[in-house]
């Protein structure tokens, strides 16, 4: 056996300075974050939709914090984007514009109001000696110079505004229209003296989401993230998701491919300590969407969805990185991937192996709670967002409450 046993699975914002402690061991871990990428089809917004616009998003850190800064992204851009202005503030909720005035601050980069991010890279801006408290809503704006390229994560499950012109310290926000996606707003990253981890939710759109409720934040991350908070021995334990709908271990799809985007996602998170991988599911399906194959193909495939995950723990331990890997759930009945016997049975092969001692550090086994028990190759009902692939509210609550908290001491 290896060191690690497998296993089961108000913000107070003040725009009054903050003296910061400096007799600390003080250090940056990110406290949210989402996948940033280049948008296509129906998440791909009409050209000049956000020109010489202000955008607010509204985000919740996981984790408590002394100061903060906030990570743009350009990552999907052939050009440099220009910001003209950002801020920050407490929001009013998860679902409304409104933030407290009292509390908005501008962010600089460099000591300047205006940014200009270069083609395919990220741009923290400078510190703000702002306190953020743990599952709180702050609210990020910032004013595009001209017309932005789209760089998103279109599965916000959350709903972002816009209108034209500079309304950084606007408070309301009045008349704004609204999508439910984030653009260019890569992480938000908090300083804390305290001890602190973070774990790095890497995986598709049951990681994402789909099936959650818009702006509910009740995804199954949310759901471990409200536990540690609520467990007086482990609020200093911060966990970002890293989920992309459509995202496959092997092949791009909505997003790139799992082993081409960990390093920027996963390993490059400040105070990252331990990666839960939930991914695979989408490399099952497409194997035979269009056409069904032979069984050596079936092996072959499954023999490669095992690399890369040799792979993904290969490269994180490297960084001295714990690696929780997550059983692929029941898709049979499924009218996108119309899964058979012999896509179980790639399943059931890949999941063998995730169970097996000495792969992953740890497993929490998401098959083992989210099957129906009559009917082990398709979801629970109940956990059942109706299309026998993606998990209810309820079904990613089961989710969050199966992984064990002292997986992460």
């Amino acid at each position: 056996m290896n060191r690690w046993s497998t296993l089961l699975l108000p913000l107070a914002l003040s725009a009054t300075p903050i003296a910061h402690a400096r007799d600390c061991s003080a250090g940056w871990v990110s406290a949210w974050a989402s996948s940033q990428f280049r948008p296509t089809g129906d998440a791909e917004l009409p050209s000049g939709t956000l020109r010489d616009q202000t955008l607010r998003q509204i985000v919740r850190p996981s984790v408590d914090g002394n100061r903060i800064r906030v990570r743009f992204s350009n990552v999907a851009g052939t050009r440099p984007l220009r910001i003209s202005g950002a801020s920050i503030a407490r929001a009013q909720s998860s679902g409304s514009p409104t933030i407290d005035a009292a509390t908005s601050m501008p962010l600089r980069f460099d000591g300047r109001a205006a940014v200009i991010i270069p083609a395919g890279a990220d741009y923290l801006s400078d510190p703000v000696d702002m306190p953020a408290k743990a599952l709180e809503t702050i609210a990020i704006s910032l004013h595009y110079d001209g017309e932005p390229e789209q760089t998103s994560h279109p599965g916000s499950r959350a709903t972002s505004w816009h209108m034209p012109g500079d309304h950084l310290s606007d408070a309301t926000m009045a008349g704004a229209a609204h999508f439910d996606h984030w653009f260019n707003l890569a992480a938000l990253e908090v300083e804390r003296c305290a001890p602190s981890r973070l774990i790095v939710a890497l995986g598709d759109s049951i990681t994402d989401g789909k099936g959650s409720t818009t702006n509910g934040n009740d995804r199954w991350t949310d759901v471990l993230a409200k536990r540690l908070q609520a467990d007086p021995q482990r609020p200093g334990i911060a966990i970002v998701n890293q989920g992309i709908g459509g995202n496959r271990l092997l092949n791009d799809g909505l997003g790139p491919n799992a082993l081409a985007r960990l390093d920027r996602d996963v390993l490059a998170q400040p105070g990252v300590t331990h990666l839960i991988v939930l991914e695979g599911i989408n490399d099952l399906g497409t194997l035979t969407l269009e056409a069904p194959v032979s069984q050596a193909e079936h092996d072959a495939h499954v023999a490669r969805i095992i690399g890369a995950y040799r792979q993904i723990i290969a490269r994180a331990h490297a960084k001295g990185i714990k690696v929780i890997g997550g059983t692929i759930m029941p898709f049979v009945g499924n009218g996108y991937y119309h899964a058979n016997r012999d896509n179980e049975a790639d399943r059931q092969a890949v999941n063998a192996w995730i169970r097996t001692p000495e792969h992953f550090d740890a497993v929490v086994d998401f098959d083992r709670v989210m099957r129906d028990p009559a009917k082990p190759e398709r979801l629970l009902p109940a956990y059942d967002d109706g299309d026998a692939l993606h998990p209810s509210p309820a079904g990613y609550r089961a989710m969050g409450d199966a992984i064990p908290l002292n997986l992460f001491d």
